[in-house]
């Protein structure tokens, strides 16, 4: 069975690598750079969406301007590993938008949590006040990032 990454030929693995880097790229932009024509490139677009290639599109902002300065990861383990457990979790996690990312993950704990706050005294809150509460939390474990040294979802395409 052939992979999904290999369905991709040359000028689709080239679109994608354009449309990552700038997704505000105009169709007749993005044809010239692969050298086909839009007409084509637009197909091509649409098909790699409906193919679900991409995802969506979105801006990426600064949070530092927008009072969410102190990016914070979190080990969070449950206090029952069952599907009901991890459930309930996952429900309450994609409601607070200070979590940024949560992954399921294999190890000493259940969940990692990848979260934004503006201070010491925001993440405190949060902890105290939403994610100790959360359905199944026994124990955290909290990692301020003094410096962020990599920031990117850009995927390696060509």
């Amino acid at each position: 069975m052939k992979d999904a990454a290999s369905a991709l030929d040359r000028v689709d693995r080239r679109i994608l690598a354009l449309l990552q880097g700038d997704g505000r790229m105009s169709n007749l932009a993005l044809a010239q750079a692969v050298h086909l024509s839009p007409t084509a490139v637009l197909e091509r677009v649409r098909r790699l969406v409906r193919e679900q290639y991409i995802l969506g599109y979105e801006a990426r902002l600064n949070p530092h301007k927008l009072g969410a300065s102190l990016l914070v990861c979190i080990e969070v383990l449950l206090d029952r590993s069952s599907p009901e457990a991890f459930e309930r979790f996952k429900e309450a996690a994609r409601e607070r938008p200070e979590i940024l990312e949560c992954y399921l993950v294999a190890g000493g704990f259940d969940y990692l949590l990848k979260t934004r706050v503006s201070d010491m005294e925001a993440y405190r809150e949060f902890l105290n006040k939403v994610l100790l509460t959360l359905p199944g939390v026994r124990e955290t474990r909290t990692y301020v990032v003094m410096e962020e040294i990599k920031n990117t979802q850009a995927l390696q395409v060509e």
